[in-house]
């Protein structure tokens, strides 16, 4: 890793200046251009500056406008649509507030210690994924690659979630909302509602046949659905516009997409405090179950979100943080932005309760409404008698706790008789427990329930477009871990590469708007991220702790951040971390296996949904979707094994801040004793240029070894110092 040059000693750096000017005043005096030559320092010391591998042209790499656009961007991108949508049914499922306490220690174990990691290794080595883990090793260069090809698969899938958020901010401008009501069907001798409406309900009808027209099965692709075919092209453009400029682009937008959310979540949070019946959906909320807490199933669960909420190994932490000042305070960052998710996905989960409590209730009192005229029918037929009703109780305005007392009575009194008179118990905790996640939640659940507000399209059009800019946030972190490692390995216009990734993106991206696209969806989301992911991960622990060494690294943070980081992380990273990672992966592997491979598919005969398995091509590319994405670490490491590639050629060379000024260091020091850089024998140093201040020999002059980018560097200047320590250097 980098030796930072803030190490190196004043008085050293005046010896090493005077012997510069000794140099230069003993050499010959007939070569003017080389007497007129000097050594340049750059005063500007936050002016980052990097160098091109293989070259000796130095370039600027781009940085934060400010402290506050590069927070607002990791919190872009680890804020995220799970946060809505994933963390309120896992809180709700396994403990209601109890799930808070094993997600918290998790975060503490894992996702605190690992997002630090992977924010420290960017901002020390200020590269991309591929270029960190290949300058750690080259063996292990597949990582990035492998982070690359999952980040790939996600932006496919996660953009057309996007596309359809879009389509329903399109149709949220009209009152009332289009999935209010079911549609009627006219035909030449009546009009009757939609059967498949009236077997389901109106929102879910809407999303299933109006919005995705879906098929009922994988294998019955359909033909494209052009309605999201234009919203899934409209979110590649919004993406790739924001991105073509890289961090100048998108970190300006980050001040919208970021912060928007959580004025959307503050408002709803507020209207849904004031409906009748949030109340009740947040105390069930958060009414712990703590025998289900010490179930092994919660802690993998909350693991896992825990893993996926930080957007640990995609690269996009990384790279966000490869363009930050090396003396930044990555621990900080990493803090602030873990209990800033957590918080957020805390928020979230009060607005979601809330406004699903506000609709439990809703639907209570209309049980209670059919119910009771069901009673009032049996009481004039004479299966019930008037005496089983208090009588306080009037049937024709009675409210849900007379109900349940009544309810009650007519169970014990009628106990045999009780099932056939059709009776059902009206609790709002039964909707309540109906738990309810991804885009169940958001395209059904929520917007049922925001088509009872007051001026419900206004709440639309806020919610979704939130939903829109929590999934661009997500968006332009993944692009970044695809983006940035490859313009810093490949040196390509960055530009141009943007645009032919979100074009291929969108091509491959059709098979999602087919009219069987969301069981793609659902594929790409089971089997393309979750076990890559951890793969990469734990690699990335081992490639720090265990190849670089932890105790280097620790040195490194010390050196960097200007204080020593806690021995907690120390113990975190090489002993609990790892070990927990293996017990995730480990039940990961078992879960899948265990869980019969399929989908959910809507059926428009009956209005529901029923269980697939995936057909044998199904299977083949659910396979190929974890295969490809960890097929980069093997390869990689085989090739650099086998010395198929030259390491010297795909390896970054160490490189020295001294001043804002860079100079390449040697990766191996071995060999001829007469300089202390030896990168390059004198023969293979490229022809230096005047122009660009750099020396050569001149004929007379004391014999001198070159440095490896053709500069006399400080390589040279100290290897009459033999005395000094290895990490002044």
């Amino acid at each position: 890793m980098p030796k930072n040059s803030k190490v190196v000693k004043r008085e050293l750096d005046d010896e090493v200046i005077e012997s510069v000017k000794d140099l230069l005043s003993n050499e010959d005096s007939s070569d003017d251009a080389f007497k007129k030559s000097e050594l340049m320092v750059d005063d500007q010391e936050e002016k980052d500056v990097d160098v091109e591998e293989g070259s000796d042209v130095e370039d600027e790499r781009p940085a934060w406008n400010s402290k506050l656009q590069y927070i607002l961007a990791q919190v872009g991108f680890s804020v995220g649509l799970g946060n809505v949508w994933r963390f309120p049914y896992l809180c709700q499922k396994n403990g209601g507030g109890a799930y808070l306490v094993p997600y918290l220690i998790l975060l503490l174990i894992i996702g605190i210690p690992l997002f630090f990691l992977e924010l420290a290794v960017g901002q020390r080595i200020r590269r991309g994924s591929i270029g960190v883990w290949n300058y750690i090793s080259p063996k292990l260069g597949g990582i990035g690659f492998a982070s690359c090809v999952v980040c790939f698969f996600v932006a496919l899938y996660y953009n057309v979630i996007i596309g359809w958020s879009l389509f329903y901010f399109s149709q949220s401008f009209q009152h009332p909302l289009p999935w209010d009501q079911c549609p009627l069907v006219k035909n030449t001798s009546h009009t009757f509602v939609e059967p498949e409406c009236e077997k389901s309900s109106a929102t879910t009808y809407y999303w299933y046949r109006e919005a995705l027209n879906i098929s009922s099965s994988l294998s019955e692709s359909g033909g494209l659905n052009w309605k999201m075919t234009i919203c899934l092209l409209a979110a590649w453009v919004m993406v790739c516009l924001a991105m073509i400029k890289g961090i100048q682009s998108s970190g300006k937008i980050m001040y919208f997409s970021s912060l928007f959310p959580y004025v959307v979540l503050l408002c709803f949070l507020i209207r849904g405090l004031l409906l009748n019946g949030s109340v009740d959906g947040i105390r069930h909320m958060f009414t712990p179950k703590l025998e289900i807490m010490l179930e092994p199933k919660v802690w993998r669960e909350a693991a896992t979100q825990v893993f996926f909420a930080l957007g640990l190994g995609f690269g996009g932490v990384i790279a966000f943080s490869s363009y930050n000042k090396r003396d930044n305070n990555c621990h900080f960052d990493a803090v602030l932005v873990s209990f800033i998710n957590f918080f957020t996905s805390v928020l979230a989960t009060l607005v979601v309760f809330a406004v699903l409590g506000f609709k439990a209730n809703i639907i209570n009192e209309k049980c209670v409404i059919q119910n009771s005229e069901k009673i009032l029918k049996l009481l004039k037929m004479g299966n019930l008698s008037q005496d089983m009703i208090p009588h306080h109780i009037n049937l024709s305005s009675i409210t849900a706790d007379d109900y349940n007392l009544v309810y009650d009575i007519i169970q014990k009194v009628k106990e045999e008789q009780f099932d056939s008179l059709g009776l059902k118990s009206c609790q709002i905790e039964d909707e309540l427990n109906k738990a309810v996640q991804g885009t169940g939640l958001a395209f059904i659940a929520f917007t049922e329930a925001m088509t009872h507000f007051p001026a419900s399209p206004f709440w639309s059009v806020m919610f979704f477009l939130m939903l829109v800019n929590l999934g661009l946030g997500s968006m332009f972190g993944t692009i970044e871990g695809i983006i940035t490692p490859i313009v810093d390995t490949f040196k390509v216009r960055k530009e141009i590469l943007t645009v032919i990734c979100c074009l291929v993106a969108f091509f491959i991206g059709l098979i999602f708007v087919q009219r069987s696209g969301n069981y793609f969806v659902t594929m790409f989301d089971d089997y393309s991220a979750t076990l890559p992911l951890l793969i990469v991960v734990i690699l990335e622990n081992i490639a720090v702790i265990r190849i670089y060494g932890i105790d280097k690294f620790m040195e490194d943070l010390k050196d960097m951040l200007g204080f020593s980081p806690s021995q907690y992380y120390y113990y975190m990273w090489k002993y609990v971390s790892p070990f927990v990672l293996l017990c995730l992966l480990v039940a990961s592997i078992v879960q899948m296996v265990l869980s019969p491979p399929g989908y959910n598919a809507w059926i428009e005969d009956t209005a529901m949904e029923e269980f697939h398995s995936y057909p044998t091509w199904g299977m083949i590319v659910c396979i190929s979707l974890i295969v490809l994405a960890i097929l980069p670490v093997p390869i990689v490491f085989m090739v650099r094994r086998c010395n198929l590639i030259d390491d010297s050629s795909g390896s970054l060379a160490s490189v020295s801040y001294k001043r804002g000024r860079i100079i390449k260091e040697p990766v191996n020091l071995e060999g001829d004793n007469t300089s202390l850089i030896h990168g390059k024998s004198p023969s293979e140093v490229p022809s230096p240029n005047f122009g660009k201040n750099i020396y050569r020999k001149q004929t007379g002059s004391p014999t001198l070894d070159t440095a490896p980018n053709g500069r006399y560097g400080i390589g040279y200047l100290m290897a009459d110092m033999p005395d000094m320590p290895e990490s002044d250097l």
